[in-house]
C-alpha cells in the first residue's frame, strides 16, 4: 500500500509530483516520460516517486485528474460553455502528450475494467456529460441554442467528437480539432439551419 500524503509535507511532495509530471508529458509526450524521468526532476528515486502511488498506472490517472482539475478552473455559469469547449479542445494541440495519454489510457481502461483507469473514464465521462448538458441547457434558456436538441445527448455527440477527432489529430496534425467541433456546435445553434426551401423546385423540362 502506497503512502498517499496523510501529513502535510507529504501532500505537497505528491502536489509537486503531479504538477512536474503533468508539464514533462504535455512537452515530451506520453511514451517519451518514464518514471524515472519525472522522479528525476522532484529528486527522488523512482522507487521513491511511486510511494506516493499505487501503481505506476495509479500515477498516470492522478496526471490525468490533475489535468482535469486545471481544465475544470473556469466560471461554473460560462455564458458560451459551447466554445469554450471548442476552445478547450483546440487547446489540446498545444500538448499532445496529454492527448496521446488520454487515448492510450482510455483505450486500455474501455476494454478492461480491472485497468486502474477503468473507474476513472467512467466517472469522467458521466460527470463531464452532465456538466457539458447543463452548459448547453443554459443556452438553450437564453436562446442561443436550438430548444429541439437534447442536452445530455448533444453532450455524448460532443464528447464522441472531440475524442475522435483527436485520434485522427495523432495521425495528421493538420486537421484542426477545434475547428471541427465548432462546426459541430454551430448545426446546434440558433438560427443555423439553412433555410427551407419555399417549394418544390420546378421541373426544368416543363
Amino acid at each position: 500500500m502506497a503512502t498517499l500524503g496523510r501529513y502535510p509535507k507529504g501532500v505537497a511532495k505528491r502536489a509537486e509530483i503531479l504538477d512536474t509530471a503533468l508539464a514533462l508529458v504535455a512537452r515530451q509526450g506520453f511514451h517519451q516520460t518514464s518514471v524515472r524521468d519525472i522522479a528525476d526532476a522532484v529528486g527522488l528515486t523512482s522507487a521513491g516517486l511511486l510511494h506516493y502511488f499505487e501503481s505506476k498506472d495509479d500515477l498516470w490517472v492522478a496526471i490525468l485528474r490533475t489535468r482535469d482539475e486545471v481544465d475544470a478552473a473556469k466560471d461554473p455559469n460560462d455564458p458560451d460553455p459551447a466554445a469554450t469547449y471548442a476552445a478547450l479542445i483546440r487547446h489540446n494541440a498545444e500538448v499532445p502528450g496529454l492527448v496521446q495519454m488520454f487515448a492510450n489510457l482510455s483505450a486500455a481502461a474501455a476494454t478492461d475494467p480491472a485497468h486502474p483507469a477503468h473507474a476513472y473514464f467512467r466517472e469522467r465521462y458521466a460527470h463531464s456529460r452532465k456538466t457539458i448538458a447543463a452548459g448547453l441547457t443554459r443556452m438553450q434558456a437564453s436562446g442561443r441554442l436550438d430548444r429541439s436538441v437534447d442536452p445530455e445527448m448533444f453532450a455524448s455527440i460532443l464528447m464522441a467528437v472531440s475524442d475522435g477527432i483527436q485520434v485522427q489529430w495523432m495521425f495528421d496534425e493538420t486537421r484542426d480539432m477545434g475547428e471541427h467541433v465548432e462546426a459541430l456546435i454551430a448545426l446546434a445553434r440558433t438560427g443555423s439551419r439553412p433555410a427551407e426551401p419555399d417549394g418544390p423546385e420546378e421541373d426544368p423540362r416543363g
